[in-house]
């Protein structure tokens, strides 16, 4: 039987129970099992697709197309599993799903309610992932314990374990430890009323990890032992990581972890197999050189904006052998003060994705700094819609050249709707999502980075390059290196008089791994390397 692994949290949030569930995801493969995991988010949202970055940080986008919470990054980064819709449910989609059955008639005339419809439409998602090649499902509970939203997710988990037997099932509290500096001690009566109330829901946690600023005493982990009913040796120290989260699996196995969750879970082991995550660290930790790259991007102010495209400068930085410094810089800075001022000195220009008018015509002055000065630049998808508009106004003559995203009257459309776009009213899940095929142009960067003809990226967008500039763009030096299979849609552009300047209209940014850097951000490292400007 599938044995399944319960994240839940308390005291407050945002204390990485995404960044725990995926490190003891992957401890569990290096012992060589298979595993899955899945985040529950407590919000009435169907998913975050709707939600801008400065309410929820960055939207994840999966392979099948689903528009998910950030913490899946964090999963397929950290392990081999690949997510898909099935792995990211919300109150709001669990209560559609309900509804939408009732509505069908499928209740039968029965009253439905929160126990059992809701909690029962919550443990088929948690069993959707229990496939015959799946060892161990890992879930987390998004919230808190305590939370209004998160109690039919903790009362659907509580059932599930009672019917699939204890010894199949595993829960993991993650907590808090604050330590008062006035005092100088530490605090765990947070963390006895967190578990006191996971207990009360009917939860009895088997580990403990508790993040803290200072160690945690044997007397501290007596104590915790004595009022959580845990075990001492399954109270788990999580000493601040900064700045490298991926030394958390490393933190874990110091404190036994993940033989602790063998062990309770009945499970072997084909030894822990740390090689290659170790030779990644040991890269990170020990570069001599490191290299600036300037991020251009109007959601600046939210850490988790672009969280994927900072891990994955960090990946192309780890390719190289160097330390990677993001200098982030508000688009709309440059459009008071100019390029120069923000961007002198990077090594590197990488302009992300986005939507809106709000700070384009910064983007815009970014990519013509980067163009101008031979600079290396990345765009990604909005990132290419700006490269486009520089390009054909400061180069092509079109002066007027926009996107209609920006200005739906603009008499040089070089960036609008996709045609399938047009007719759509609802805004949830109908963009262009999730993996797509294109086909590179040989002779290229884009076909050098990727060493293959045909690739497959990640998708997020509504507007596109607009065919009818093609030839004008190709005639002034833009080359348009890759395309759609069926050569419709221009998926790359590159310039060809230029050290290094691609613009893709997908997400990279999802496909990259510590252990296997995307090439794109390798190249785009490697290339701003070559830069050779403030080399610290």
């Amino acid at each position: 039987m599938t044995k399944h692994i319960f994240v839940t949290g308390g005291v407050v949030s945002s204390l990485g129970k995404g960044l725990n569930a995926a490190s003891i995801g992957m401890l569990l493969e290096s012992h060589g099992h298979n595993i899955s995991l899945q985040k529950f988010d407590p919000y009435v949202n169907v998913d975050p697709g709707t939600m801008g970055p400065f309410e929820h940080g960055e939207i994840y986008v999966t392979e099948d197309g689903a528009e998910t919470d950030l913490d899946l990054g964090h999963y397929e980064r950290f392990t081999n599993a690949v997510t898909n819709r099935d792995c990211n449910c919300t109150t709001g989609s669990i209560y559609y799903s309900v509804i939408t059955k009732e509505r069908q008639g499928k209740y039968l005339g029965k009253t439905v309610q929160v126990i059992p419809h809701i909690t029962n439409e919550i443990k088929n998602c948690i069993s959707k992932l229990a496939t015959t090649d799946t060892d161990i499902v890992i879930s987390e509970i998004g919230g808190i314990v305590g939370d209004i939203e998160s109690q039919p997710f903790v009362e659907a988990i509580r059932q599930f374990g009672r019917e699939i037997g204890r010894e199949n099932v595993l829960y993991i509290h993650l907590t808090l430890i604050p330590y008062l500096r006035a005092a100088d001690e530490i605090k765990t009566k947070p963390t006895q009323h967190s578990v006191g109330m996971l207990r009360q829901a009917g939860i009895e946690p088997d580990i403990l990890i508790c993040r803290t600023e200072k160690a945690l005493s044997d007397e501290i982990k007596e104590k915790l032992s004595l009022f959580c009913n845990v075990d001492k040796e399954s109270i788990i120290e999580e000493q601040d990581v900064k700045p490298y989260l991926y030394e958390i699996p490393l933190l874990l196995v110091r404190e036994g972890l993940d033989k602790i969750i063998l062990k309770k879970l009945h499970l072997h082991s084909n030894g822990d197999h740390l090689d290659r995550w170790l030779n990644m660290l040991n890269i990170l930790k020990n570069a001599q050189t490191t290299i600036e790259i300037a991020l251009v991007g109007k959601y600046i102010a939210h850490q988790s904006a672009y969280e994927s495209i900072y891990e994955a400068l960090t990946h192309g930085g780890i390719s190289n052998a160097v330390r990677v410094k993001v200098r982030r810089i508000e688009s709309g800075d440059i459009e008071k003060e100019g390029a120069e001022k923000h961007i002198q000195g990077c090594n590197g220009i990488l302009i992300p994705g986005g939507f809106g008018e709000r700070g384009i015509e910064g983007k815009i002055e970014a990519v013509r700094y980067a163009r101008e000065n031979k600079i290396p630049y990345f765009g990604l998808c909005l990132g290419m819609h700006c490269a486009s508009i520089e390009f054909a106004r400061n180069v092509c003559g079109l002066k007027d050249a926009n996107s209609t995203e920006v200005n739906a009257n603009t008499p040089e459309p070089v960036i609008c709707l996709l045609e399938e776009q047009k007719n759509i009213e609802k805004m949830g899940g109908t963009m262009r999502l999730g993996a797509q095929k294109c086909k590179l142009e040989p002779d290229t960067i884009a076909q050098k980075c990727y060493g293959q003809e045909i690739i497959s990226e990640r998708h997020r967008h509504r507007y596109e390059f607009n065919n009818k500039y093609r030839d004008i763009f190709e005639t002034k030096g833009m080359v348009c290196s890759g395309r759609t299979i069926d050569n419709e849609l221009v998926e790359i552009i590159e310039l060809k008089d230029h050290p290094w300047f691609v613009a893709v209209q997908f997400h990279p940014e999802f496909k990259s791994k510590p252990t296997n850097p995307h090439p794109l951000f390798s190249e785009f490292i490697k290339a701003s390397i070559d830069n050779g400007n403030n080399k610290f």
